[in-house]
């Protein structure tokens, strides 16, 4: 905690790049490397609550992936989590051009669709339960300094145990639903049955807000009536120029399957969403404009975009065999 305190600046607000359902977020340089520290609200120091901060934890830190934030070390007795530092902030605050960054463009936003599901998947295949993440929304996909997609704030997932023989193993009831509003599965908030497909869900509204640039509230229903009328072109992120329409609306399809209301009615995320989304990720990098990287370059300072960090891009970064030459 030693450690914490002095390379937070004993939790300075000068150093404070977010703040959480679960606590303020704090820049930090800890073995000379850039880190961000998650300090948890009190209530986790009660009994209760730090048995099951240090149960999740020991799921937490055997998790290693891509497309996952990783979580680098922790001081369980004082409520501390510090992970790998994502320089580009959240896909909420790129979505949004906060800090004056340039419109993320449409192939960039097909090919973090691709990562997100991709590591969405890994949760969901984890061994011998699936990890159903129970929170994913924009504000929890952070994007690192090659701009690639991982998901953080996994501090609600849960493992879904194995239950007796002949019941339902794909759901698991919960006391309570957890989550963000618009993104909660209906069924899970109605029910309390919680599963693979209630991640599901919320994917599918992340993929209307990746081609749309809007708020959740209400999405699906414009996104359809938008399809039925035939102009989805019309109901596209406006800051996006160029957007292939046929490619956009085949993604724009897949996210309202998704976000079936029943679900039971929703893909499957390996066999049938992962395909088609690897498929628009390889068309978005045949098509990939170098401009972007240029603008992004160009962008304010770092010390007006104390959230941001531009000063280290790789030259490729990958998804899934998909390249993409910065």
């Amino acid at each position: 905690m030693d450690e914490i305190d002095l390379a937070t600046d004993y939790f300075s607000d000068g150093l404070k790049i977010g703040e959480g359902g679960y606590g303020p977020v704090y820049k930090a340089t800890l073995d000379h490397a850039l880190v961000a520290i998650k300090a948890l609200r009190s209530d986790i120091s009660t009994t209760q609550g730090l048995k099951q901060f240090q149960q999740e934890l020991e799921v937490l830190t055997s998790i290693r992936h891509p497309n996952m934030v990783h979580l680098l070390g922790a001081c369980p007795e004082y409520g501390c989590l510090v992970y790998e530092y994502m320089s580009n902030g959240s896909l909420e605050d790129r979505l949004a051009c906060q800090s004056g960054t340039p419109p993320l463009p449409w192939q960039l936003r097909f090919k973090i669709a691709c990562e997100i599901a991709t590591g969405l998947l890994f949760l969901h295949q984890q061994h011998p339960e699936p990890l159903v993440h129970r929170d994913l929304k924009p504000a929890n996909i952070l994007l690192d300094h090659n701009l690639v997609a991982k998901i953080s704030d996994v501090g609600l997932a849960r493992l879904i145990p194995s239950l007796p023989a002949g019941s339902n193993s794909t759901l698991y009831h919960m006391t309570a639903a957890a989550g963000t509003f618009c993104y909660i599965d209906p069924e899970y908030q109605k029910t309390g049955l919680v599963g693979t497909k209630s991640d599901v869900y919320a994917l599918g509204i992340i993929f209307l807000q990746l081609i749309t640039g809007r708020g959740p509230m209400g999405l699906t229903y414009s996104v359809m009536t938008a399809l039925e009328k035939g102009n989805l072109a019309d109901f596209l992120d406006p800051k996006v120029p160029d957007w292939p329409l046929d490619q956009t609306k085949r993604l724009a399809e897949l996210a309202l399957n998704c976000s079936e209301l029943r679900r039971k009615d929703r893909p499957e995320l390996g066999p049938v969403i992962m395909p088609e989304l690897r498929r628009l990720a390889a068309f978005a990098e045949s098509k990939h404009d170098n401009e972007f990287f240029m603008q992004l370059k160009r962008c304010q300072s770092l010390n007006e975009m104390p959230n941001v960090v531009m000063d280290s891009f790789a030259e490729t970064s990958t998804i899934k065999g998909v390249s993409f030459v910065h």
